[in-house]
Parts: C-alpha cells; sequence; structure tokens
C-alpha cells in the first residue's frame, strides 16, 4: 500500500485542482498553451515540462515491455500525459502499484 500512498496522493491532488482549474477557465485548454507558447519565459517551461514528459513516457514504455506487457498497454497513459503531463505518469504508477500488491496477495502460500 504505502508503494501507492504517494503517487495515489499526488494523482487526487493535482487531477482535483486540474479540474477546478479547468472548470474556472475563461479560455480553451489549446488557446492556454499557445498563449504560454507566446513569450520566451513560459515556453522555456512548457518545453522544460514536455521534455521531462517524454522522459516519463520513455519509462513507463520501458517499465511496462520489463513486465511482460505491451506497449499498447501504455497509450492511455502516454495521451494522458501528452495533455495533462503529470497525470499519466502518476496514474501508471498507482495502477502499476495495485497490480503488484494484488500479485502479492495472490502469490501468499496458504497456511493449511
Amino acid at each position: 500500500m504505502i508503494s501507492i500512498a504517494l503517487p495515489l496522493t499526488a494523482l487526487l491532488a493535482f487531477g482535483g485542482y486540474t479540474v477546478s482549474v479547468m472548470l474556472q477557465a475563461e479560455q480553451s485548454l489549446i488557446d492556454f498553451g499557445i498563449s504560454l507558447m507566446s513569450r520566451p519565459d513560459t515556453a522555456q517551461v512548457v518545453i522544460d515540462l514536455y521534455l521531462l514528459a517524454t522522459l516519463a513516457g520513455v519509462w513507463m514504455v520501458k517499465d511496462a515491455r520489463s513486465r511482460g506487457r505491451s506497449v499498447w498497454s501504455v497509450v492511455p497513459y502516454l495521451l494522458l500525459t501528452a495533455v495533462f503531463v503529470s497525470v499519466g505518469p502518476l496514474l501508471y504508477l498507482v495502477v502499476r502499484g495495485i497490480g503488484e500488491r494484488n500479485k502479492k496477495t495472490v502469490d501468499l502460500p496458504r497456511v493449511s
């Protein structure tokens, strides 16, 4: 459970904040992105963020392959990462942690 506590907390907090901000926003997500890229200082932050998102995407693909899963299983997380950056990797970590916890529960020896 500890392995999912941090990413789950971050996902719920940041996801909730993101939904709140989007409901109050006076412009579309695309317009917001365009306005961020129109100035060099904010563009630098966006580029930096997407470089990190790309690294997270590469890690998710490699991690899924190392666990015997298809690259296609990571596509929803990559799409979320492309739009909301942090949400994709955080959700991946939560789902992966739940899967590991369930596997450990199933693999426990039974006492007769």
